[in-house]
């Protein structure tokens, strides 16, 4: 549950910007006054038909649906987050999933792994390794499927969680956009979300849909080679989607970005893109094999500062 005090924080915070105002009385709307810490309403991935989930990052459903070429059917879904530490509490708390390996992008996996207390059969966390492109802040699509293919052979009778981090921010075609560029002071923030809700950037909502579409372009060819090598059923989804200056509810605000607990249509409509390739995976759990990463704190901030989290 959002707790009060994260609710008086949110609140007074909020009372020197109405923008961030109405998004805290809109957050108390959505979960219930607080009551739930994550959309009931939403689909528990885990339960679904797949051998293979490709999770593509702060993808939201229209956009998918007009821009991707990927072969499969194409059906829409409610995310159980309108962000990625909610997706990830809303399906994988306390679960036992050691038919499962998990290779991810995100940081967020890691950095909420003690709440989650989930168990998987292996993690493999690409953006410690060296698929962290330093230039750009993110790990890049096509290194996402290389990895996933190197794991795919390694584990052929596991589910494979595959966890891309675009199109979300940063804008990976649209430098100019970001927050922060890689060569400034490591403290300073990222959160090009938080500039824009603060109007501290004038950006219209084109010119960020436009990058945020661009990362998408970026994305699809990479997921696509993954999707026609990996067998079995594939399925390509997103946590959550983002919002580009609409007007969230019931109060009407201007939002940008994917804020906790805030279900608007753009917020949770999720793509749920099917593809069946040759005979479906024999599924086979056993006994986890996962190590426990040791990162450091100042690491894991960074990186998620460079995806704009602060």
């Amino acid at each position: 549950m959002y707790s009060l005090s994260q609710i008086r924080t949110g609140l007074k915070i909020g009372r020197s910007n109405p923008a961030f105002f109405g998004r805290e009385l809109n957050r108390l709307y959505y979960s219930g006054l607080g009551q739930q810490n994550y959309n009931h309403d939403g689909v528990d991935v885990v339960a679904e038909d797949w051998d293979n989930l490709l999770i593509l990052d702060a993808c939201r459903y229209d956009m998918f649906e007009a821009q991707s070429t990927l072969p499969g059917r194409l059906e829409k879904r409610v995310s159980r987050g309108s962000h990625t530490v909610e997706f990830l509490r809303g399906n994988f708390t306390n679960r036992d999933l050691q038919e499962t390996v998990y290779i991810s992008a995100s940081p967020q996996l890691y950095a909420q792994r003690e709440e989650l207390d989930a168990t998987f059969y292996d993690v493999i966390n690409v953006w410690i390794e060296d698929g962290w492109d330093k230039s750009i802040g993110t790990v890049l699509p096509e290194t996402m499927t290389k990895r996933a293919l190197e794991v795919s052979e390694q584990y052929p009778n596991k589910r494979l969680i595959v966890h891309y981090l675009q199109p979300h921010y940063p804008f990976i075609g649209a430098p100019e956009l970001n927050a922060r560029s890689p060569f400034e002071d490591a403290q300073s923030k990222a959160d090009i979300w938080g500039e824009l809700m603060e109007r501290k950037r004038s950006l219209s909502p084109e010119t960020v849909w436009a990058a945020y579409r661009d990362n998408l372009s970026i994305a699809l060819p990479a997921v696509e080679e993954l999707m026609r090598e990996l067998p079995g059923r594939t399925v390509v989804t997103s946590d959550h989607g983002n919002m580009i200056g609409e007007r969230a509810a019931p109060i009407p605000i201007r939002e940008w970005g994917h804020p906790p607990g805030i279900y608007t249509e753009e917020l949770v409509s999720v793509p749920w893109l099917v593809y069946d390739n040759g005979d479906r995976k024999e599924i086979i759990t056993g006994e986890s094999v996962a190590k426990a990463d040791e990162v450091s704190s100042d690491v894991v901030t960074e990186r998620l500062e460079n995806l704009g989290y602060v």
